[in-house]
């Protein structure tokens, strides 16, 4: 249990600019991980194992991408109870992303508005990271799991990023539990449209192919998912699902930020260019999670993220068709407890 209510440093953190914010709170994370500060904010993991895609996982509930950019906070991350954590975006190269401010606060709606723009420091610093990581050490029998999740520099043409995810992908392999292919930012110009047929087709076409390379020459095989978008209709939806089986993909993450404000009108910083995260991406997440469920059959698996902020949050992705949850806005609108409460909620639903 947490001996630093979060309630009491919500409030200091909520006073300064949302990035600054979450840079403090990283880089104390990065520096206590692994020592007796660390008890002042971990949690203990609730206990609850499933299968996924050929792996055990310790519980239901992971870290979504995008809170450690660079894999620096993965012992502190796994303190806090979680399964699973995901870290990246990683990129080949290292940049600085969008100009700031780039990061919103909507509290209204427990939700944040950014535009990063996969900053972060380039994948051999990502890697370096992720080998000093004793989690798996320190895990037990069924250790946290990790996913590490790879896209494209912003300067690489569009025409040109199945290298720069190629090269991600063989400079992540031999550390992943899992890999997840992002092609659903909406902060990298053009990203999304990876996820049209032909070009999602060519690129998990070329991914499939180099895996196969990686699984031969290092005798194992790594699960690769795909990150979509909320912001695709039901045609678009099914024509992923096809290209995910027909390409041997073992899973997709549903969903990343939406560009809609619908939910937000009003609001101050509403407007501010960059994906929507937080409670009101919980229908739009779960819209997709349905239908990717309805069209890839009862088996294949789903990591279901957006909009978690309550254990009832959690089960009704599940409910939607998820196999998995991931959450990240929550836990900066309600804390670590969040983690504990979702992965018991999530465990009482199971065994209901």
């Amino acid at each position: 249990m947490s001996l630093l209510p979060y309630a009491l440093a919500r409030p200091f953190l909520f006073s300064m600019d949302a990035e600054k914010a979450h840079e403090l709170t990283l880089n104390a994370l990065a520096r206590t991980q692994g020592t007796p500060l660390q008890w002042a904010w971990s949690g203990s993991r609730v206990s609850d194992p499933v299968t996924i895609a050929g792996l055990s996982f310790p519980n239901r509930i992971g870290l979504a991408a995008g809170l450690d950019k660079n894999a620096r906070c993965i012992d502190a991350l796994g303190a806090l109870g979680f399964g699973f954590v995901e870290v990246g975006t990683v990129t080949p190269k290292g940049q600085p992303g969008n100009p700031k401010p780039r990061m919103f606060r909507l509290p209204e709606s427990n939700a944040l508005i950014n535009r990063l723009g996969f900053n972060n420091e380039g994948l051999d610093a990502f890697i370096a990271n992720v080998k000093r990581a004793r989690f798996r050490q320190q895990g037990g029998s069924t250790p946290m799991l990790l996913g590490l999740n790879i896209g494209k520099n912003a300067a690489t043409p569009i025409e040109q990023a199945t290298s720069d995810y190629l090269s991600c992908l063989d400079g992540v392999y031999p550390h992943a539990d899992y890999v997840t292919v992002n092609i659903s930012s909406p902060n990298t110009k053009n990203l999304r449209a990876l996820q049209s047929d032909e070009a999602l087709d060519q690129l998990l076409s070329a991914l499939a192919a180099r895996r196969a390379e990686l699984q031969a020459a290092q005798k194992r095989r790594v699960p690769l998912f795909v990150k979509i978008a909320p912001d695709l209709d039901e045609a678009q939806i099914e024509v992923i699902a096809a290209t995910l089986q027909r390409h041997g993909m073992d899973g997709v993450v549903a969903t990343n930020t939406t560009l809609s404000r619908d939910a937000v009108k009003g609001q101050t910083h509403a407007e501010e260019a960059g994906g929507l995260s937080g409670a009101p991406v919980l229908e739009a997440s779960n819209r997709v999670i349905r239908r990717l469920r309805a069209t890839l059959g009862p088996d294949y698996p789903i990591i279901g993220v957006g909009g978690v902020l309550s254990g009832r949050d959690a089960v009704s992705k599940i409910e939607a068709g998820a196999s998995l949850v991931q959450l990240y806005t929550g836990l900066i609108y309600r804390g670590p407890a969040l983690v504990s409460e979702a992965a018991a909620a999530l465990k009482a639903h199971r065994q209901r």
